[in-house]
């Protein structure tokens, strides 16, 4: 069978900033559907855009009061294509992650071995696989061809086709995937204040969910939300 993911990511800055750090864990998710259901899906963001009056790009940091009804009916949407359209993220706590002993102190390594644990635990045998990220500068040009071939390797019963950056300002999918992400990020990171807009949001996709957003099972599929134990043990 083949597939489609479409990624982002949340608060990679925690890696390098000498900052006080208000936040705690940097994330990276993306979306998992079957490629023959990437146009209706598509069909159906594009009809809520035009239904909201909606001309540019929607993510996260755009969500306002304004917009409250179009990013409500995206949850909807979201949840109407159930096992169709699967978001899966990980969650990282930035503190305890040793560059220098596990990432050679690169802090764009230590983030794309966490992109690899990512989407590795999700390939499974015998399916083909497009993946597709969002457009970013990376001081080793090579990344996306080193992950490429990394997740080759490591599934040889699988295919990986593509490794791609794409502008998420003209891909709605991986916006999606960007909201998303934002909401579990403003949730894991308590960095929202009640009774707002975006704390609304939450709580819609929460009573959508039938459950708050919090480390799941790895056999939750729907909604899954990965915090990785950097501290060992069993």
């Amino acid at each position: 069978m083949k597939f489609e993911i479409y990624c982002d990511e949340s608060r990679q800055d925690l890696f390098t900033t000498k900052k006080e750090k208000k936040d705690k864990y940097l994330l990276i998710g993306g979306l998992w559907l079957p490629s023959y259901m990437r146009k209706p899906i598509k069909t159906k963001i594009n009809e809520l855009k035009q239904k909201n009056r909606l001309l540019n790009e929607f993510k996260w940091t755009k969500v306002s009061p304004n917009r409250s009804y179009f990013y409500q009916e995206l949850i909807d949407v979201f949840m109407a294509f159930g096992l169709d359209l699967r978001f899966r993220c990980i969650a990282v706590e930035a503190d305890k992650v040793n560059l220098e002993l596990y990432h050679d102190n690169d802090h764009e390594l230590g983030f794309y071995k966490f992109y690899y644990q990512l989407l590795n635990h999700w390939i499974h045998d015998f399916n083909e696989y497009r993946i597709f990220t969002d457009i970013k500068t990376n001081r080793v040009k090579r990344r996306l061809k080193t992950l490429h071939s990394i997740l080759s390797n490591s599934n040889l019963y699988s295919k990986i086709v593509s490794v791609q950056a794409l502008p998420s300002s003209e891909v709605v999918l991986i916006q999606l995937a960007d909201f998303l992400l934002g909401a579990v990020s403003s949730k894991l990171n308590n960095s929202i204040k009640p009774e707002g807009t975006k704390y609304n949001i939450i709580e819609r996709l929460e009573n959508r969910l039938g459950r708050e957003i919090e480390h799941t099972p790895r056999s939750e599929q729907k909604f899954n939300v990965f915090k990785i134990n950097l501290t060992g043990g069993w």
